[in-house]
């Protein structure tokens, strides 16, 4: 069974030039028959990521871009700096579909039980490659929204809050009870307030403005730091104290923040276990993973936190790896649950896949700023011939 739908549909792509140039642009592409156990879904939302900005734009400087192409079809170039060069040298000339996720109704099934039931159903997707008018992809990739969700509300079903989850899960599985997280006024970090507050876990918040500040506290944050504040360290290793706190999940990923947060871990510990002075520190381990990299210095901290600690990276897809399917499926299954409170997502503003690619708009959602989502539309402002 299939419904009337486009024959084609765009597509947005990333590539980097051997001119040292991005070209951002759009093309047609022609939509596949679902095999018996795919589906055909018309995307109509997908977020603007940061993990989806880092491919899209590829470090590229958005205030040299320059527009081309047509009304219809545009053509975006920026310049890239010759320091970030050497980190895309596999990406030269390779044009790269771009969206991690998204949500949007299935308009045409194959032949299986399991992807017809899905015809006519809003869902959402971590498929990769979502700034696109259209996805053919399995079945069982889907999500089926609660009745009633639109697809812009399901449109961050995935990433951000399987990441919060599974936060709190690394948390869990490795011996904490509380956590510390840093660019925690995001998207991403108002979620995990909100995980932690409905499951009652200790989170202390680390952000670096006093609007972010006053965001979280107005969202019931109970530990909020300022990385600005003259009394930042004291406060954070208050707050540590307070919670009990001894894994961290840093977004900065460089400069002496990471650091910071292990020494006031220790500072913490000692006020907490009372032991007298030892030359290796307290024998409770503490952890910082990094898992952003919004800093790009590099790394630098001052061993003040004894011989119990370990730094290392963190990213969502070998996690759920380890989890396995079973406790996949169970994270998921609470995201569609609480999908409207505990992992509401908010977007400043909706723009179609053509204003994705207008070098102002582009310069406003690649600022990264608080409070500034943007989600695409593929379907937003477009015409296909349908079939």
């Amino acid at each position: 069974m299939t419904s009337s739908i486009a024959r084609s549909g765009l597509q947005l792509r990333s590539m980097v030039r051997q001119d040292a140039m991005l070209e951002l642009s759009l093309v047609s592409l022609a939509i596949p028959d679902p095999a018996p156990d795919e589906v055909v879904i018309r995307v109509e939302a997908s977020p603007l990521n940061p993990s989806d900005l880092a491919l899209l734009l590829a470090g590229a400087d958005i205030n040299s871009a320059q527009a081309s192409g047509t009304v219809d079809l545009p053509v975006l170039t920026a310049s890239i700096p010759g320091q970030a060069m050497g980190a895309l040298a596999d990406r030269v000339n390779k044009p790269l579909p771009v969206g991690n996720e998204g949500a949007g109704v299935v308009v045409r099934a194959g032949a299986s039980d399991a992807a017809q039931a899905l015809l006519g159903k809003t869902v959402a997707v971590l498929g990769r490659a979502m700034y696109a008018q259209y996805r053919c992809l399995p079945a069982e990739a889907c999500l089926v929204l609660p009745e009633g969700t639109t697809a812009a509300q399901g449109a961050s079903c995935f990433i951000n809050p399987l990441t919060a989850l599974s936060m709190v899960e690394t948390m869990r599985r490795e011996g904490h009870s509380a956590l510390v997280h840093t660019a925690a006024a995001s998207s991403l970090g108002r979620m995990l307030n909100r995980l932690c507050l409905r499951d009652n876990i200790g989170l202390v918040n680390v952000v670096r403005k006093a609007e972010q500040e006053r965001i979280l506290r107005a969202d019931g944050a109970m530990y909020v730091c300022n990385a600005s504040s003259p009394t930042f360290l004291r406060d954070l290793t208050q707050a540590i104290a307070a919670t009990g706190a001894t894994i961290g999940f840093d977004a900065t990923g460089g400069g002496e923040l990471a650091g910071e947060i292990l020494s006031c871990m220790e500072a913490a510990l000692k006020t907490i276990e009372g032991e007298s002075h030892s030359f290796y520190g307290s024998m409770t381990h503490k952890q910082i993973y990094l898992y952003g990299r919004l800093d790009s210095r590099p790394i630098s901290f001052t061993q003040t936190f004894g011989t119990a600690w370990g730094m290392g990276g963190w990213l969502l897809t070998p996690f759920l790896q380890k989890l396995g399917p079973a406790a996949v499926r169970q994270l998921r299954e609470r995201v569609a649950q609480e999908l409207n409170t505990t992992f509401a997502s908010q977007f400043s503003k909706e723009i179609s896949l053509a204003q994705a690619l207008q070098p102002e708009t582009i310069a406003a959602y690649a600022k990264h700023a608080t409070g500034e989502k943007y989600l695409i539309n593929p379907s937003k402002d477009m015409s296909v011939p349908t079939s």
